[in-house]
């Protein structure tokens, strides 16, 4: 696994297979975001059957081909979506062709994973939540940030536990390195993007969501803005926001592009859980300046007094097998529709609503 970028971030677990061998056969398909391997990776390991893969890009399928060497090369879409046996469809598409190929699949009676974030426009989610509705197929989402770090798992395990009390604030940072040459071009393009409070603020309005138990929240303000990309004046390298829960806890989030090249991984993720019998620190990419670059800190303070846990290896992604339980039984364990659909929904109501800060942007 690569700590250059977010975009190759794809981690490695121990497989824990909630399935028989065959049981859950799924496709890949809309190769155009590297996180299309962190999905891939985490559904295998809990016994999914990676049968197909198809992108109309041959170099994408070759490169997807040469980690996954089992899996069979679709001549088309439809191809995979006609296969009765296909019981999911993983895809990390252009962020504005993600929710069509949701409803695409949905209709075709499958279940649909994709990265997020999931939706560009209040169109596309509205779209979704009816075909999900009618179909009763599952879209779920690849909130990586709180799935696929085990210290952001062990905090949500912790908060359910009683650990440090009712959740009373949560404050993210979500800071990522550009690597603009390594890009592609829809990278770079609003309408293709959504913006920085959509796209990678999607995984901080999740972790407020599931931290605090709300099921709604109202966006207080938000602001965004391009202070070092002058060559891109569609990009949005900054970006924050204020939200309210319906159960009255409050949460804050920074987003940006502005990681230094001196860093060791693509960014220094923290969360920070306010309780009201305790606190709760996630260090989840890196603990700068020590000596070992892994990640996965958790720091807890209650009355019982504090404790360093660390976390790498120690605790897995249970997401992955839930999900794949919840498909075969129809259940939601893993992480319900409403809950998917409403991160959503509040990192577009961000983006929509948040107000220019002083830099180069030129875009509202």
């Amino acid at each position: 696994m690569s700590n250059s970028d977010g975009m190759t971030y794809a981690p490695q677990g121990k497989p824990a297979p909630v399935c028989y061998p065959g049981e859950f056969p799924i496709a890949a398909v809309a190769l155009d975001h590297g996180h299309i391997y962190g999905q891939c990776n985490a559904l295998t390991e809990a016994g999914a059957e990676l049968r197909w893969v198809y992108d109309p890009d041959p170099e994408k399928v070759a490169a997807f081909q040469t980690r996954f060497p089992q899996v069979r090369v679709a001549p088309t879409l439809e191809h995979i979506l006609d296969d009765p046996d296909i019981a999911l469809v993983a895809a990390a598409a252009v962020p504005s062709e993600r929710g069509a190929l949701g409803c695409r699949v949905m209709e075709s009676g499958k279940d649909y994973f994709t990265d997020k974030t999931p939706f560009t426009t209040f169109e596309q989610l509205t779209q979704a939540r009816d075909v999900a509705h009618r179909t009763a197929q599952k879209y779920m989402v690849y909130y990586s940030e709180r799935l696929h770090v085990e210290s952001a798992v062990f905090a949500g395990q912790l908060i359910r536990d009683g650990a440090i009390g009712q959740v009373v604030q949560t404050m993210g940072t979500g800071p990522h390195r550009l690597s603009a040459g390594s890009r592609p071009s829809w990278f770079f393009e609003r309408e293709k993007y959504g913006g920085i409070l959509c796209d990678i603020g999607s995984h901080q309005s999740e972790q407020f969501l599931h931290y605090t138990g709300s099921t709604d929240a109202t966006v207080n303000f938000s602001a965004v803005g391009n202070f070092n990309n002058p060559d891109f004046p569609e990009l949005e390298d900054f970006g924050e926001a204020s939200l309210t829960g319906n159960q009255g806890a409050s949460g804050y989030y920074r987003v940006d592009w502005l990681t230094p090249a001196g860093l060791r991984t693509w960014g220094d993720g923290r969360t920070f859980i306010l309780g009201t019998k305790g606190y709760i620190e996630l260090r989840k990419y890196i603990d700068i300046t020590r000596e070992t670059a892994d990640g996965n800190h958790l720091f807890l303070v209650n009355d019982e007094g504090e404790n360093y846990i660390p976390c790498s290896g120690n605790v897995g992604y249970p997401f992955f097998g839930e999900l794949i339980l919840d498909c075969l039984n129809r259940t939601e364990h893993a992480m319900t529709q409403a809950h998917a659909f409403k991160a959503a929904e509040l990192c577009l109501q961000a983006q929509a609503q948040a107000r220019v800060l002083g830099g180069t942007s030129a875009l509202s």
